[in-house]
């Protein structure tokens, strides 16, 4: 994939980035080339080589018509939530890791709805509100809505999810919690 100057980027668990530069640099005897990018959350930069693109996940913002469907899958019903932490925490880890925003929407989800249930851990808080910024960050910087708009849809959409999953399976959090 190639990248150009000014062009916003989505970078796995970091967020959304702004490429900023092209660069040559010497390592070894090898001349590399190099994205730089600063990421726009906390304005630090980034050396990406050109090369590893891929390998690190960098991929474009999400597009309108990805959006559309980010909406209509954050309102959907999820799979069960695993009752033992560690599974749950290594899951929402990796999905997070993966860059990919409807991963960050399915944990968003599972830990809103475990939120409901108990309080949730320091841990899966956290990973709860990095879920969250990871969408709400690249739906507004791609300009598709603003935060607080999109602060409260996502809220909205995500109740209606626990709502369903309610539903659909409404006794799994009791059992898990005694």
């Amino acid at each position: 994939m190639e990248l150009s100057i000014g062009q916003k980027v989505a970078y796995p668990n970091q967020g959304v980035c702004l490429v900023e530069n092209i660069e040559k640099k010497k390592i070894g005897g090898d001349s590399v080339e190099f994205y730089e990018l600063r990421i726009l959350s906390d304005n630090s930069t980034i050396f990406v080589p050109m090369a590893n693109v891929k390998a690190v996940g960098l991929r474009p913002i999400i597009t309108s018509k990805q959006y559309k469907n980010l909406v209509v899958n954050l309102a959907k019903d999820f799979e069960e939530v695993s009752s033992d932490w560690k599974v749950r925490s290594r899951e929402y880890n990796e999905k997070l890791q993966s860059g990919d925003v409807f991963e960050a929407a399915d944990v968003l989800k599972k830990l809103t709805y475990l939120s409901h249930e108990k309080k949730l851990s320091f841990r899966e808080q956290s990973l709860l509100e990095k879920a969250k910024f990871l969408i709400v960050s690249e739906v507004t910087n791609a300009g598709l809505a603003d935060e607080s708009m999109i602060d409260g849809k996502i809220n909205e959409l995500i109740e209606n999810a626990c709502h369903k999953h309610n539903i659909t399976e409404p006794n799994v959090m009791a059992a898990t919690s005694h």
